[in-house]
């Protein structure tokens, strides 16, 4: 039963992601990256959402619970809860520069706001660096839980499920496939993890049961020295590279501001699904005081407390989690070197092009897991570090005037080279996140140079005027 639930949901998501091209004939660079920025505020939201609340979710922030106790969740609450509010501000100004610029990565911001190919490449280059262990983290991620989930398939089988369903995502219809989609993964989703936080609660005798000093070790409720440094100095880092790091993807497929605004205002609504996530965590306690791998603590619950269907809908849940970062995330690196690194490829060809490299990056991508996934996962950590390293470089297009190119270029590789030192040698620093640490090394470096070098006077973003709708444009293209 688990294994045809599980296969039926991702049958399903195909014939979703097909729907989503019904009406489009002829699909062009802009509407395979970005949907024509024509996505209202309900599909904007669910395809931002779909994002944020994948396989990490479900698996890692009650394992993260489990093994770390109160300073893990805290930092991973806390950097959600902030990043919220800041998007509300700052997402419009990544769109508002996304139509001035016509553009549809962010290396076409970068380099057409500062008129600079050569900061285009470097920003290209971070962010590939980033954006390939992440991508194929989708897969590892896939693949670990359906084999705890006890589902008929191996390594290599689920694998190239998650690549061929991934890939048919956006063959279809680009970016529009995963947005539709995450409306079915999201309710699959969150109806598992309320389901086993309250079998959770209902077997371990109530909230006061789980949740009591008899069930729960001191150490996981109490905190402080570097365990509460890294969790306040995390909670800034990722707030600010949540929306500059990771999320202008989606943000540049919005119809407008104001739907940004719109899709934003309700975003906290998900993290209502937290509470029974750490019921999980506080269950297994009590219920697994010495599980070995804590990334198995809630599949075990799962597969222990709910019945075959059950745990099947979960499954499914967490293999589209997978899946729909995995595509999304293959999308972006499609675009990034079909427009930045080989800008002369003619636009009729682009999507071809951007097509043609989310194939070969699926099929890299999952070699790399069969074959060197420990290497991979050890890049991982990597990745919030380095797409924090974009932060200052936005910072400078959005509100200041005089940042010289070759400034932020020397910045963000500086920062790059900080985050790669900093992890390989792990000084401690008290409890800072090293992440925050580099970040600070780039800005120094970027603003340092310029006011040495102050260069002629560019308009920042913020100053642009207001645009009221994606779609038809013109924009501004140095």
């Amino acid at each position: 039963m688990t294994a045809a639930i599980f296969f039926g949901v991702m049958a399903l998501s195909v014939l979703v992601a097909f729907s989503a091209r019904r009406g489009m004939k002829n699909m062009s660079i802009g509407e395979y990256l970005v949907g024509g920025r024509s996505f209202p505020p309900w599909l904007l939201y669910f395809l931002a959402v779909g994002e944020i609340y994948s396989i990490g979710t479900m698996i890692g922030f009650p394992a993260g619970i489990y093994a770390g106790g109160a300073s893990y969740g805290i930092w991973f609450l806390g950097y959600i809860l902030l990043a919220y509010p800041l998007g509300y501000y700052i997402a419009p100004l990544i769109w508002r520069a996304g139509v001035r610029y016509d553009a549809m990565t962010i290396p076409d911001v970068f380099g057409r706001h500062f008129r600079s190919r050569s900061l285009e490449l470097v920003t290209a280059g971070a962010l590939l660096v980033a954006l390939v262990p992440w991508g194929q983290y989708q897969f590892i991620g896939m693949q670990v839980v359906l084999q705890a989930l006890g589902l008929p398939i191996s390594p290599v089988q689920s694998v190239l499920l998650a690549g061929v369903i991934a890939f048919l995502y956006l063959a279809v219809s680009g970016v529009r496939s995963p947005a539709f989609v995450a409306i079915l993964k999201d309710v699959l989703m969150v109806l598992g993890i309320v389901v086993a936080g309250v079998v959770a609660v209902t077997a371990g005798g109530g909230p006061a049961e789980v949740f009591g000093p008899d069930s729960v070790p001191r150490a996981q409720v109490t905190m402080s020295g570097s365990p509460m440094v890294f969790a306040l100095t995390t909670i800034v880092f990722q707030s600010v590279t949540f929306y500059l790091g990771f999320s202008a993807a989606y943000i540049f497929t919005a119809k407008s501001e104001r739907a940004i605004k719109s899709s934003t205002v309700w975003m906290p609504v998900y993290m209502l699904m937290y509470p029974f996530l750490v019921a999980t965590a506080y269950f297994a306690f009590a219920d697994r005081p010495h599980v070995k791998d804590p990334n198995t603590v809630f599949m075990a619950i799962v597969q222990d407390r709910l019945p075959d269907w059950l745990v099947g809908v979960v499954a499914a849940g967490a293999g589209l989690s997978g899946v729909l970062v995995l595509a999304v995330t293959a999308l972006t690196i499609g675009g990034i070197v079909s427009r930045n690194l080989a800008p002369n490829i003619r636009p009729e060809a682009q999507r071809r092009t951007t097509t043609a490299v989310v194939a070969v990056f699926l099929v890299a991508a999952a070699v790399l897991t069969l074959t060197a996934s420990t290497l991979m996962l050890t890049v991982l950590n990597l990745t919030y570090y380095l797409l924090g390293q974009l932060v200052p470089g936005w910072l400078a297009l959005m509100f200041f005037r005089r940042v010289r190119p070759w400034a932020v270029s020397a910045g963000m590789l500086g920062g790059v080279a900080a985050s790669i030192v900093l992890y390989v040698t792990d000084p401690g620093l008290g409890g800072i996140n090293p992440g925050l640490v580099a970040v600070a090394f780039n800005c120094v470096l970027m603003f340092g140079l310029s006011l040495l070098r102050p260069g002629p006077a560019t308009e920042p973003v913020s100053a642009h005027p207001r645009v009221t709708s994606g779609q038809g444009a013109s924009p501004d293209t140095p």
